[in-house]
């Protein structure tokens, strides 16, 4: 009995560990929107360091907001580098409210892990134009943060804003989901919310810095 016991035992922490293992190779990303609060070079690593101390492998920082790069590129590659330095991956965010706006190429190249577009409020036509031109023109990964279950598009991260518990119906394989801390009644509503959309999607986005530190969460 006790042989097999100890049997059911490893069984159990082999498998908590495999879980653990492939919950690792997910991405864990916290959006940092400038919208809400403003991070830059004097907060960087204070956003950084709050980062890894709650589990995320990697930041979606938001750059560039209607139409306007918010740093400059030597500002921005001290960012890159900082945050491979704390082992984290840092994907640029860009916030585009108009399909007039252009891709600040510039900024590609600079060592960032990936691109991602946040553009839900310009027509579907748009944000396929632009996520073509990001692909064409950016060699690392790229994601898209979108309110639409739906979307035909294919960037290598589909990251469906999975708000609220009312949303969990859409969380599923293919995409990876969303926590809003606006969305949540308290920490154990967010703690649980964030594990349901992780076990049961390619990762989990939490928006956003600002909200998740307001709350004490």
């Amino acid at each position: 009995m006790i042989v097999l016991a100890i049997g059911v035992i490893v069984v159990a922490l082999l498998a908590l560990v495999a879980a653990y293992l492939l919950n690792q190779q997910k991405p864990v990303i916290l959006y940092v929107n400038q919208g809400n609060g403003i991070v830059n070079g004097s907060g960087f690593g204070t956003m950084l360091g709050f980062a890894a101390s709650h589990g995320f492998n990697t930041v979606f920082f938001q750059v560039y907001r209607q139409g306007h790069l918010l740093f400059s590129p030597a500002t921005l590659r001290s960012f890159v580098n900082q945050t491979h330095q704390a082992r984290l991956k840092i994907f640029f965010a860009l916030y585009i409210t108009d399909a007039s706006q252009t891709l600040p190429t510039p900024i590609f190249g600079l060592q960032e892990d990936g691109v991602s577009l946040d553009m839900s409020t310009v027509s579907l036509g748009a944000q396929q134009s632009f996520l073509s031109a990001l692909q064409s023109s950016f060699r690392g990964e790229t994601a898209v943060t979108t309110t639409d279950v739906t979307s035909p598009l294919k960037p290598d991260l589909l990251v469906l804003e999975t708000y609220g518990a009312s949303n969990q119906k859409y969380i599923k394989p293919g995409i990876v989901a969303s926590v809003g801390v606006f969305a949540t009644s308290s920490q154990a509503d967010y703690q649980s919310q964030f594990r349901y959309a992780l076990q049961n999607s390619d990762g989990v986005m939490v928006f956003d810095y600002y909200g998740l530190q307001k709350a004490g969460y």
